[in-house]
């Protein structure tokens, strides 16, 4: 995958966490591409909007993409770490590559994905980083909720 590519996907999950963040909610935001690059689906956390503590932003943009018939070479693209839940999502399907804004201010399960064969690309985007930072600095509480603190 080159860095342009995922630097533009990047931007589509970017675009997600800023909307969930305008809504009151946890500002992660993803993105599931097809291995033509083709848009599947695309979400954001709405934990805090619909009340459901499992509407991740991985989970989201999973469900929107619909049933497709294999998700192998398909690529989740994420703004934050995903969580253990969303990393088991990304196992059980065999989603191929996730794609990572940042882990600076979460590690989830990506490393362990990575063991599995998943190819990770970790970009270190710095508005990620201070996307999340200025988030957690505001709404702590919300922030422990959310990672099950």
């Amino acid at each position: 995958m080159s860095p342009a590519t995922a630097r533009q996907w990047l931007a589509t999950a970017l675009a997600e966490a800023r909307a969930g963040l305008a809504e009151g909610g946890v500002p992660i935001g993803a993105a599931l591409y097809a291995a033509d690059g083709t848009l599947l689906g695309r979400g954001h956390n709405r934990r805090v909007q619909d009340g459901d503590p499992s509407a991740h932003a991985e989970t989201a943009a999973f469900r929107a993409a619909g049933r497709q018939r294999s998700y192998r070479g398909t690529t989740m693209v994420t703004t934050l770490s995903p969580c253990w839940y969303c990393s088991g999502l990304v196992r059980q399907f065999g989603i191929s590559r996730v794609v990572i804004g940042e882990a600076e201010t979460f590690r989830g399960g990506h490393e362990w994905l990575a063991g599995l064969g998943v190819e990770i690309v970790l970009l270190d985007d710095p508005e990620c980083v201070t996307l999340m930072r200025e988030f957690i600095a505001e709404r702590p509480e919300l922030w422990h909720e959310d990672i099950g603190e």
